[in-house]
């Protein structure tokens, strides 16, 4: 019977802004998150992609990404789904790409289709 510790495990973040707190105080937490989860050798650490959405400050996915990444040392850092009616195929396959040049072998890339949280961000 497997046991817990041979089951990969990760952790996915939406980067949450807490009361009274910043989007800067959300990305150190976040670090700060993804260097737990190295330690207590989780595989993978996960960002999600949020716009317009009170709270989150998970919008730039990529940038995050390589904030987080270039925080830890053997951790897989990646996207839990860069949905991509919001972006251009091409750029998204550049920033993952400049990624994993950076930090080789540690980058995941998650896709989806969701077109965005409310009416205006559908639209842009």
């Amino acid at each position: 019977m497997p046991r817990l510790a041979d089951t990969p495990l990760s952790v996915l973040d939406l980067a949450p802004i807490r009361e009274g707190g910043s989007a800067a105080d959300s990305f150190r937490e976040s670090v700060a998150l993804a260097r737990l989860t190295e330690r207590l050798g989780f595989t993978r650490f996960w960002l999600a992609e949020h716009h317009s959405i009170e709270g989150i400050a998970s919008a730039a996915t990529a940038v995050l990404i390589g904030h987080v990444a270039g925080a830890t040392e053997r951790i897989r850092v990646g996207s839990g789904g860069i949905m991509l009616p919001n972006h251009p195929p091409l750029v998204v396959a550049e920033q993952f790409g400049t990624l994993e040049t950076l930090y080789p072998g540690r980058i995941d890339l998650g896709l989806g289709r969701a077109p965005g949280a409310d009416g205006p961000t559908m639209a842009a």
